[in-house]
C-alpha cells in the first residue's frame, strides 16, 4: 500500500526469479542443532528467517541491502509469514525424529581392515592403516600392538559421520617389520563384548595369498590335463 516503502528501491529492469529455501541439519543424536529458512532473489539470499527470535532479517548486501530491510519488515508484520516459518521449523524436528526412529542403528558394530603401503628409499618400511568403519554411537578407541605391546600410532584420524548414521576413523603406524613381528589394530567399541582385532605380519598379504594359490592351482590342473592328453596319444 501507498506509504509502506520508507527507503528508495532501486530500478531493477529484466526478469527475476524468486524462491524459498530451507534447510533442516539432523545430528546423529536426532536433534536438530540448525534450520535455515530463507527467500532468494535470483538465486541470492534475499531475507533469511532467524528461528531464536522469530523475526526474518536482511541477508543480502550491496544493492539488494535497501530491498532486503524493507522485505524483512514486511515479512515481519505478516503473521502468514510467521506462522509458515514456524511450521517449517516444527516439519524439520518432526522429519528429524522420524527418520532416526526408522533408520538410525542405536547401536552398531565396528569394522576393520588393515592396509599395508610399502614406503618408498630411503625412509623404506611399511606404513599401516587401520580402517574402521561401519560402527555407532561415534565413541571409539582404536590402538595398535606390536607383538602383544602396545604402541603409539603414528596419527588417528577424526571420527567422521559416514552418511548412514554411523561412523569411520582410521589409525596409521610406520613400521620397519623384520621377520616374525607381528601387528594388530585394536578396536574396543561398546556394541562389542570384546575388542575386535586384525593381524599384520611381514609376508604375503591374504589378497596376494589367494593369487598364488589360485596360480599354483591352474598350473598343477595344466599339468594334470598335459599328462593325461600325452597319455592318450
Amino acid at each position: 500500500s501507498p506509504g509502506v516503502l520508507t527507503h528508495p528501491v532501486p530500478t531493477l529492469a529484466g526478469a527475476f526469479v524468486m524462491q524459498m529455501s530451507s534447510s533442516c541439519l539432523l545430528a546423529a543424536n536426532c536433534s536438530v542443532p540448525a534450520f535455515g529458512l530463507s527467500l532468494l532473489f535470483n538465486r541470492n539470499p534475499l531475507v533469511c528467517y532467524v528461528p531464536q527470535v522469530q523475526l526474518w532479517v536482511p541477508c543480502a548486501q550491496g544493492l539488494l541491502e535497501r530491498v532486503a530491510s524493507v522485505v524483512a519488515s514486511l515479512l515481519n508484520g505478516d503473521s502468514v509469514w510467521g506462522h509458515r516459518a514456524r511450521s517449517r521449523l516444527r516439519a524439520c524436528r518432526q522429519l528429524g525424529s522420524e527418520l532416526c526412529g526408522a533408520g538410525a542403528p542405536r547401536s552398531a558394530p565396528p569394522q576393520l581392515r588393515i592396509v599395508a603401503e610399502p614406503q618408498p628409499s630411503p625412509s623404506g618400511g611399511v606404513l599401516l592403516t587401520c580402517y574402521v568403519w561401519g560402527f555407532y554411537p561415534p565413541e571409539v578407541a582404536v590402538t595398535w600392538q606390536l607383538n602383544g605391546q602396545p604402541v603409539a600410532a603414528a596419527g588417528t584420524a577424526k571420527v567422521l559421520p559416514r552418511g548412514d548414521f554411523t561412523y569411520q576413523t582410521q589409525a596409521t603406524l610406520r613400521v620397519s617389520a623384520r621377520p616374525g613381528d607381528s601387528f594388530s589394530c585394536s578396536v574396543q567399541h561398546r556394541s562389542l563384548r570384546q575388542p575386535l582385532e586384525q593381524h599384520w605380519g611381514p609376508g604375503l598379504s591374504p589378497e596376494l595369498l589367494v593369487k598364488v594359490v589360485v596360480a599354483v592351482v591352474m598350473v598343477v590342473l595344466g599339468l594334470v590335463v598335459f599328462s593325461v592328453g600325452t597319455f592318450c596319444y
